[in-house]
């Protein structure tokens, strides 16, 4: 990367540090997660970066992959995970946390467990470490407060309009021997205290763009052309695209995702009904350092 690149980066970290004290400031049991998604999105606008996805508010047993729908009356509870993202010209800033709103003692030791995971990695994060390496400090640390790492989540690099690019950096030691190198991850802790993996649920609303061919549907066309203009090729939910196309969008979605041109991340949800807490952000490795975005 060079250094108007770095910048952007720089940039959307920045934001992305300011949007978490500002939503944990005012996210509270029983608020609507439509409410809380468009907040910290709004937020990011104002900030002068974009969402690089749609806010995911997952609770509980649900890791990762749940947006509110245009009309979600789904609240806030339990164990929440916020994940999100910042870009600025497709640089993007990977970021999560996750919130007790139950006061619930193992909650708290859950989060806890992903917080130091997170961390005790970027403590010791370089271009040398290698891939096994990152993930026995993250399941050492997760195992350590008796919990289990989710083993078929993990961080992952990252380039430019692309959120999973590349490389992976696995929750546990997977005996990949090969160095980290210069790049650019996120790296992203998942603790349970379920059986540490995941399985396809149901819909998240979802989608990013995978292929452009032709479409009879006109609406559809139209839809191909937001999407383009405006995230390329960063996931993008159906929220934001009723915003903009009225209801009759979520039929022509249908029709997109079934001529394989749009692509649908279903919920992923932990095997054994564990609670999930997560953990995330996002760096840059050089030769000489690391830069934390």
């Amino acid at each position: 990367m060079n250094s108007e690149e770095i910048e952007k980066l720089k940039k959307a970290g920045e934001i992305a540090q300011m949007i978490i004290p500002y939503a944990k400031g005012f996210i509270k049991k029983d608020m609507l997660l439509l409410e809380i998604a468009e907040k910290i999105e709004k937020k990011i606008e104002e900030l002068g970066g974009k969402p690089a996805f749609p806010v995911n508010t997952s609770i509980n047993h649900v890791a990762a992959h749940y947006t509110p729908s245009i009309d979600d009356k789904s609240t806030a509870k339990g164990l929440l995970k916020i994940d999100f993202g910042v870009h600025i010209d497709g640089y993007i800033s990977d970021n999560a946390f996750s919130l007790n709103l139950e006061h619930n003692e193992n909650n708290n030791r859950l989060i806890h467990a992903a917080e130091e995971a997170l961390k005790n990695v970027l403590n010791e994060i370089n271009s040398k470490m290698s891939f096994s390496q990152a993930g026995e400090i993250i399941q050492k640390s997760i195992m350590k407060h008796g919990f289990a790492p989710i083993r078929n989540l993990s961080g992952h690099g990252i380039a430019p309009y692309i959120i999973h690019a590349g490389k992976t950096v696995p929750n546990y030691d997977n005996k990949n021997d090969n160095v980290l190198g210069e790049g650019y991850y996120a790296i992203e802790p998942f603790a349970t205290n379920g059986n540490g993996s995941v399985h396809e649920g149901g819909e998240s609303g979802i989608y990013a763009l995978i292929k452009k061919k032709p479409v009879r549907d006109e609406l559809a066309r139209k839809i191909i052309q937001f999407i383009e203009h405006n995230y390329k090729t960063l996931p993008f939910c159906s929220r934001w695209i009723v915003k903009e196309f009225s209801s009759r969008a979520l039929f022509s979605l249908r029709i997109l995702e079934q001529n394989g041109i749009i692509k649908h991340y279903p919920q992923l949800v932990e095997d054994g009904g564990g609670i999930v807490s997560q953990a995330e952000r996002t760096l840059y490795i050089s030769k000489d350092e690391v830069i934390l975005c």
